[in-house]
């Protein structure tokens, strides 16, 4: 996956790491699912083929998640309801 994706045009490695993050920010058992689901057809075959990859790894947390520290996270998770992903329909 690491080589195919060093291999895309910097505008599209671009496009392909926003997407990836995007599929970061669903739960796992979304992710392969909306790969599949045709909101990511604006990718060539190569691009989707590297999204669907990524979408069965286990993805590490973004920066912004690693980067809290405890106390935050535990006041947070004291202090709001479990959150739920909502997919956005296909454009």
């Amino acid at each position: 996956m690491g080589s195919q994706f060093n291999n895309l045009p910097p505008d599209r490695r671009r496009a392909v790491h926003n997407a990836i993050d995007t599929l970061r920010a669903m739960p796992p058992n979304v992710r392969q699912r909306e790969v599949e689901s045709g909101r990511f057809n604006q990718f060539s075959p190569q691009e989707r083929q590297i999204l669907d990859d990524a979408a069965r790894l286990p993805l590490a947390p973004t920066p912004a998640e690693t980067n809290r520290s405890a106390p935050e996270q535990h006041n947070e998770q004291q202090n709001t309801r479990p959150q739920r992903y909502v997919p956005r329909p296909p454009r």
